[in-house]
């Protein structure tokens, strides 16, 4: 069993970003959902280290007394029993609603190999033969559930195996050694075999599987600042054709936790099985993310003259305010500015069926930077923009980058009089476009991770984004 919990190298994915904001409850941000395909592919990844398993079994050694013609009365031993082969032509894996998982290996095949030794007085017998073990069915009951610390938890709550057959190969005239075989070794050999395959089994899933699941990480570093929490909400849901897990999927500040004050919608994923792996991917999850950047003040930023680029039609300086804010120039000859831009509010993802934008309001006041190094506030703006978002994904990771839009500026206040904002409106479009969404594309570049058992490996992702009517 402990290939259930091996490297898995190969799962498809498919990424949708859900919104349902209508209906809003304690849900998940991320849903992963594990179809049949998906199952089927990791039963047949399971049956490559459960053979390695069954091969590690121990045999006990059988001895008794015998009365078989024309010897009559002796003493028998079957010693040194060895599975040398094993053969597991097929497994399936399927969702107990409710509880679980089944694991099903049916006609399978064991050889062993073993020693034979028979004394009547002073007449010492002894060679090999091979046991031939067919028609093997195992199956294993998984219960899945969640600790406290949130990560997924296994079991297994029964487990049976049946032989079918037993055959013996004796090179020779021993038919005497078959019927001793058959009287004496057959059902010993079945009941030991039957219940050291469940026993392999049971301490695997405790020693190997469920220690595997805890490498699922709870808590994920997306920087020195922020952290991602996939811890699940809930034991992994199974249905009639599908296992989902549901993750919390909550960025926060790992210095200071505060706890979220909106909900998470509900997800409807699509009724599709074509993949094996899909990921559900709410906005929740990136707006928790834009309100800890917000109230640590990551969002905001500064304008000084010296950041303006030679050549430009405007800078920062009352001096070059004079022909559109002669009473600024006036008040203030020949002194420096400060532009200072902070969010009005976290800007939340919007969706729509194929499109990912946000529309972030921004407030800007400018300051005279006065001899005395005092900041004199003077003017505030309204800056309003609609940004473009781009998601893009790798075999771990959620990447993503913004386009932005024109920004449109509005003179809120005035301690200089009204003035004309255009000027201004063109430098914060070329500030906003050559620094500010690079530095945050760049952050974004960085991404953050799914949550993934180790050594899982993605490829071949699909993005889809739907939005509940």
């Amino acid at each position: 069993m402990r290939a259930l919990a091996g490297a898995l190298p190969s799962l498809l994915l498919r990424l949708l970003l859900t919104s349902s904001p209508e209906a809003l409850g304690a849900n998940p941000g991320l849903v992963a959902r594990i179809t049949d395909k998906g199952l089927e592919y990791v039963a047949h990844e399971g049956l490559v280290t459960l053979r390695e398993e069954l091969l590690r079994i121990t045999l006990p050694d059988f001895t008794g007394d015998f009365k078989i013609k024309p010897f009559g009365r002796g003493h028998y031993e079957f010693h040194s029993q060895q599975i040398h082969s094993c053969e597991l032509p097929g497994s399936t894996l399927t969702p107990l609603p409710g509880q679980g998982l089944s694991f099903t290996i049916s006609d399978s095949f064991i050889r062993v190999q073993s020693e034979w030794k028979v004394r009547k007085s002073f007449v010492k017998l002894h060679g090999s033969l091979d046991v031939e073990v067919k028609g093997i069915t195992i199956s294993v009951n998984l219960l899945l559930g969640r600790e406290l610390s949130g990560r997924p938890t296994v079991s297994a709550t029964s487990c049976s195996s049946h032989i079918q057959d037993v055959e013996v190969d004796v090179s020779g005239d021993l038919g005497w050694l078959l019927n001793l075989f058959d009287n004496q070794i057959e059902s010993k050999l079945r009941k030991a075999l039957e219940n050291k395959i469940c026993e392999r089994i049971q301490k695997s899933v405790a020693s190997d599987l469920q220690p595997y699941l805890q490498t699922l990480p709870v808590t994920t570093e997306i920087d020195s600042f922020a952290g991602i929490d996939y811890s699940l909400t809930e034991a992994p849901r199974a249905t009639a054709q599908m296992l989902d897990v549901m993750f919390k999927g909550e960025i926060f500040n790992r210095d200071r936790y505060s706890p979220v004050t909106f909900l998470a919608p509900v997800m409807s994923l699509p009724e599709d099985h074509n993949r094996m792996v899909y990921f559900a991917i709410s906005d929740y999850v990136f707006n928790t993310a834009s309100r800890v950047y917000h109230e640590a003040g990551h969002l905001n930023f500064s304008i000084t003259d010296d950041m303006v680029p030679s050549g430009s039609t405007i800078r920062l300086t009352t001096k070059s305010f004079r022909p559109f804010a002669p009473r600024l120039a006036r008040l203030y000859p020949n002194m420096n500015l400060e532009l200072q831009g902070t969010m009005a509010s976290a800007p939340f993802l919007n969706l729509s069926p194929g499109n990912l934008s946000l529309t972030p309001q921004m407030e800007i006041e400018g300051f005279v930077l006065l001899p005395s190094s005092v900041r004199e506030p003077v003017f505030r703006l309204g800056v309003a923009t609609n940004v473009s978002a781009m998601l893009t994904f790798n075999t771990s990771k959620i990447t993503g980058a913004l386009k932005p839009g024109k920004v449109q500026v509005e003179l809120k206040e005035s301690k200089v009089g009204v003035f004309n904002v255009e000027l201004l409106e063109a430098l914060l479009n070329y500030h906003v476009l050559n620094t500010l969404y690079p530095q945050v594309n760049e952050k974004l570049a960085e991404g953050f991770p799914l949550p993934l058992l180790k050594r899982i490996q993605l490829y071949d992702p699909v993005l889809e984004i739907h939005k509940r009517p």
